[in-house]
């Protein structure tokens, strides 16, 4: 045992039965991970869903094949050891933290999995002293290995060329409706919404400190309504934009950052240098939102430059009118 931590055993301190049991709830567990992400894919990509009940069939065929080697070295009482027993082994997230995974995360997080329980075989077989006891564990490590080339055949088998384009498709655009269109929203609004009040302060004071308290506050409150705004207007489940709370969070602070932007430069002292800062960083996010545009919502550059800097020029010349006058 660890001093302090009775509960977890070392796995030097692992009998070969231990170890045996140990394998065969960690296939289990795998395997019940597999079906879980299946069933997440199953509506939206059906291809990647096949992939992964395939592979919670092979996990199913390794544990029973762990089994019967139990039964035939220890008999029919397999000892209750997990993961969570045995200190340093490697360690699944809580199912809850891989609900809301997209598609490239999910398939990541299998090939980690993998990866891991591969690498952790490999690795203890290296340390063990005792012959049977290596050979286990080597054998363990290349049936990892045998599960990586079933996760890329069962790959090639059911994601065909059309069908692995079609659902980077559709999850390219799941993440555009999720994060990129909320959160564009929340830059266009942070970015041109403020210019008037910030400048017009600005102009009006020429105190620098007080224009940055008034970007500073009209950032943060435009970033939390916002926020509000986007996540109760929709709550995703008939439109597909995915999540309330994550449009909320990339809407929101998308506002707060596009408006921080140009009142940060007013931490500067100096009211001219400020006051051209805040106009270069202006420009700079005026750009940034039409390149955005134009690479996630396909619209074409120029017209979307033509747009957001229009709207943004209005907007500054009117806030620094006011703020003149």
């Amino acid at each position: 045992m660890i001093p302090g931590f009775t509960s977890r055993r070392r796995f030097d301190d692992l009998s070969e039965r231990e170890i045996l049991a140990l394998a065969i709830s960690s296939e289990e567990d795998d395997a019940r991970i597999y079906r879980l992400y299946a069933d997440r894919l199953r509506g939206d990509f059906p291809a990647s869903a096949a992939v992964f009940e395939g592979m919670a069939e092979e996990e199913d065929g390794h544990r029973r094949q762990l089994i019967e080697l139990h039964r035939a070295r220890f008999g029919e009482t397999i000892p209750l050891l997990r993961r969570e027993h045995v200190a340093g082994f490697h360690t699944r997230r809580p199912v809850w933290l891989t609900e809301n995974l997209g598609l490239d995360a999910i398939r990541g997080q299998a090939a980690e999995m993998e990866r891991e329980a591969g690498a952790f075989y490999a690795r203890a077989a290296a340390r063990a002293s005792d012959a049977a006891t290596r050979r286990l564990l080597g054998d363990l490590a290349a049936a990892e290995a045998e599960h990586r080339s079933t996760a890329r055949a069962l790959e090639e088998e059911h994601l065909t060329g059309p069908a692995r384009v079609e659902e980077d498709h559709a999850a390219r655009r799941q993440f555009v409706l999720t994060y990129v269109q909320p959160g564009l929203a929340g830059l266009m609004d942070g970015s041109v919404s403020t210019l008037a009040p910030i400048f017009a302060t600005a102009f009006a004071t020429q105190d620098t400190h007080t224009t940055f308290l008034v970007g500073l506050a009209a950032s943060v409150g435009a970033g939390i309504s916002m926020g509000f705004t986007e996540a109760a207007s929709d709550d995703g489940q008939l439109s597909g934009r995915g999540s309330p709370v994550k449009r909320g969070l990339a809407t929101g602070i998308m506002t707060t950052v596009g408006g921080l932007g140009h009142a940060l430069p007013y931490l500067i002292p100096h009211f001219w240098t400020a006051t051209i800062t805040a106009i270069v960083v202006v420009f700079i996010e005026l750009w940034a939102i039409a390149w955005i545009q134009s690479r996630y919502m396909d619209t074409p550059f120029f017209r979307a430059a033509f747009q957001v800097v229009l709207g943004g020029a209005l907007v500054f010349a009117a806030g620094v009118l006011i703020g003149g006058g």
